[in-house]
Order: C-alpha cells, then sequence, then structure tokens
C-alpha cells in the first residue's frame, strides 16, 4: 500500500489570490484530520512550503471547502481556511473574498448547482461568517465563462467580470459593526499611541493613520518589510483587538492563535504615486489610500473582504477612513482604494439614521479561473506526525 494518500482537488485563481479548492465529503470528517491533511497537502509548516502545494505567500496559501448547502436561501457552503505558512494551523475565524470569487464557477463546473445564461447566481453561506454571498457568474454553453474584457489590478490580463455581493456583511464575526461600541478611540501600545477605528464588515479590520506610523501611506510591501519595528507595530495593534474579541489573551499571542483576524490596515488621503507594477495611480482617480497586513506581512494588493470592510468604514461618520475622504466622495456610494497593485472599487449601500447605522449591501467585481482539476498527493507520515504535534 502506498504511503501517499490520494485526494481529489481543484486549483483556482480567485482574484489576487490562489488556492486549493475541495468538496467536503473528499476530506476527513474529524476536524483535527482534516487540518494537518491540510496543511500536509500545503506543505505547511514550512516558510517555502517546498513539499506541498503552497506558494510560500499567505495570498497563495488559502483554501476553500465546498457543501451543497441545506440552507433554504443558499446553494452552497463555503468554508474559507487561511493556511499558515510558520505554524501547523489552518485558520478559520475570517473569511476571503478572492477565494469566494472562485467557489461560484467551481460549484457550477462540479454539477452541485444548474448552469444558467447568460448569468447563474450563487448563493454562497459562508460558514467563517454565517452571511450570505451572492455572486453573478457568467456561464456560456453550460460551463463558467473564464474569459472577458474586465480586468482587475493585481492580476495580468483580462477576464469574465464576476460579481460579489455580500449582504448583511456587518458584525461578522463580532456580531456588531462596531464591536467596541465607538467609531474611534486611541490605543496605547510599547510604540506609542494609536488612534484607532475598528470595524467589522466581512472581515473585522483595525485601521490607523498612516501618518501616526511616521508614513505617507504610499509605501510598497518591500519597504514594509524593511521596516520591522512597523511590522512590530502593527502586529501589536492588531493583537490588541485580537484580545479585544476574545481571540486570544494577549497581543504577543495573536500571531499564533489568530494569525489572521482581525485585520489591520493603515490609511491615507488620497495622492499620486507609483504602484508595484510602475504605473502611476493619480490622486483624481482614487478615494483614499490603504494598506492592508495579510498574515503577518503587506498584502502586494488589497483583500476583498478587507475592501469591503474599508469601503464601510469610509461611510461611518467620524471614522479614521471618513476622514481621509474629500467631502465629494464622502457624497458617493463607491469608494476607490489606491492600493500597492492599483485599485480595488467598492459599492456601499449603508443607511445611517443617527440613531444607528445599517449597512445593507457591500459589492465588488472580480475574475476567477480554474487552473487545474486532479488530485493532491498527501504524505500519510507528515499527518500522522501533525497529529503527534497537537
Amino acid at each position: 500500500m502506498s504511503d501517499l494518500i490520494p485526494y481529489p482537488v481543484s486549483v483556482y485563481r480567485g482574484g489576487t489570490s490562489k488556492g486549493l479548492i475541495f468538496n467536503a465529503k473528499d476530506l476527513p470528517s474529524s476536524p483535527d484530520e482534516r487540518d494537518k491533511t491540510i496543511l500536509a497537502a500545503y506543505g505547511s509548516p514550512d516558510a517555502r512550503q517546498i513539499d506541498g502545494m503552497g506558494g510560500a505567500d499567505s495570498l497563495t496559501s488559502k483554501m476553500g471547502i465546498i457543501a451543497k448547502s441545506e440552507r433554504p436561501d443558499a446553494d452552497i457552503d463555503y468554508t474559507f481556511g487561511q493556511v499558515s505558512l510558520y505554524n501547523a494551523k489552518v485558520d478559520y475565524t475570517g473569511t476571503c473574498g478572492n477565494i469566494a470569487s472562485a467557489v461560484g464557477p467551481y460549484a457550477i463546473d462540479k454539477g452541485m448547482i444548474p448552469a444558467v445564461e447568460p448569468v447563474t447566481n450563487v448563493r454562497i453561506y459562508n460558514t467563517n461568517t454565517k452571511k450570505i454571498i451572492v455572486a453573478e457568474i457568467p456561464v456560456e454553453d453550460g460551463y463558467p465563462k473564464s474569459d472577458g474584457t474586465f480586468s482587475i489590478d493585481g492580476v495580468p490580463g483580462t477576464g469574465a467580470r464576476i460579481t460579489l455581493n455580500f449582504l448583511d456583511s456587518a458584525g461578522s464575526v463580532t456580531g456588531k459593526l462596531l464591536p467596541t461600541g465607538k467609531v474611534r478611540e486611541t490605543v496605547d501600545t510599547p510604540f506609542g499611541s494609536f488612534e484607532i477605528s475598528f470595524v467589522d464588515s466581512a472581515n473585522p479590520v483595525v485601521f490607523v493613520k498612516a501618518s501616526e506610523l511616521g508614513l505617507t501611506g504610499t509605501e510598497l510591501p518591500d519597504a514594509l518589510n524593511a521596516n520591522p519595528t512597523l511590522l512590530k507595530t502593527l502586529e501589536y495593534i492588531r493583537g490588541t483587538y485580537a484580545v479585544k474579541i476574545g481571540l486570544c489573551d494577549s497581543p504577543e499571542l495573536a500571531s499564533a492563535k489568530s494569525p489572521a483576524v482581525p485585520k489591520v490596515c493603515f490609511v491615507s488621503p488620497s495622492q499620486t504615486y507609483t504602484d508595484s507594477t510602475g504605473r502611476t495611480v493619480r490622486q483624481e482617480d482614487i478615494d483614499i489610500v490603504g494598506r492592508l497586513m495579510s498574515m503577518q506581512k503587506p498584502h502586494k494588493a488589497y483583500a476583498v473582504s478587507g475592501a469591503i470592510c474599508t469601503g464601510t468604514a469610509a461611510k461611518i461618520p467620524g471614522s479614521i477612513v471618513w476622514d481621509m475622504l474629500s467631502e465629494k466622495a464622502k457624497e458617493m456610494s463607491r469608494v476607490r482604494i489606491g492600493h500597492p497593485g492599483g485599485i480595488l472599487e467598492v459599492e456601499v449601500d449603508i443607511e445611517n439614521t443617527g440613531d444607528s447605522i445599517v449597512l445593507h449591501k457591500a459589492a465588488l467585481a472580480r475574475t476567477a479561473r480554474k487552473l487545474m482539476d486532479g488530485t493532491v498527493y498527501v504524505s500519510s507520515q507528515k499527518v500522522k506526525s501533525l497529529l503527534l504535534e497537537k
């Protein structure tokens, strides 16, 4: 008998991320054995993920587990996992909108829901956040389209436009749009005091001003990675709020206990800068500049869930993100975020009654493409060793 265990899998690019997508029925039923199998499939923990399918980057160390839903308001259940490069952990606390853009095409391809031309609406129940995402998938000849004329910054070329509608996305993890009950507050850290807005929409995100970190806000990932004090500061701020929402007992434990949630982002007003590809992002083409962290490293583009939360925060009067917008931008439903890879636009429908803030919907567009269908071979020895480490 072979010591390699086969698992059916598909590999998809979803937005600016890439990952393995499994059918839930093909994975071990035991959550612990399932996670160790996934870790072994990715080659984690190992910074290079050389003995697995991971791409040695947080954006390519993501995965989805899909099942046909038994809920009347959903077609499929989608469980997102962020596979750590450095620890034997799959983090299910939050979600990923980029990978969410791939699960609709996967479900249609696998016959889990019927294809309807020209657009199939796939109702996705995200088990991580207990929220519904409706994906509008272009379909042709019974299959999801991958070719098209729509482009997203951070991905070369063009593809078919997939619209993701995040319904009632407020309180995705904490149950509250404003988890601490405050639009803004000050947090004290060993690195200084910082003004913070903490918002939970699609994913909870801690927002801090770039200027308070001694930054312009337009820095690119390589420059941020070369500043270890900055990375420690941002992680401590993030860890402080991980403690506030009960994900760990101290800020120092956050990277091990809850490495992906909450997220932390620093923002600055719209300004002209050069992105990672050498293109000029013009001040007049964006409403805000944002830099988001992903698994303790700078995101090379911008997470979809982070964009949903940023767009939401931008429409909450008095928040740090709101302060960054021009008066004209405050009146618009769209928010155009300038990030290291270019521009990401999100549409937000929010109602501010004066007594409460109600988020009705937030939406944006992505592209996705199936890269491979096949079998991933997992070392039984690796799974056993990870089980023993627990």
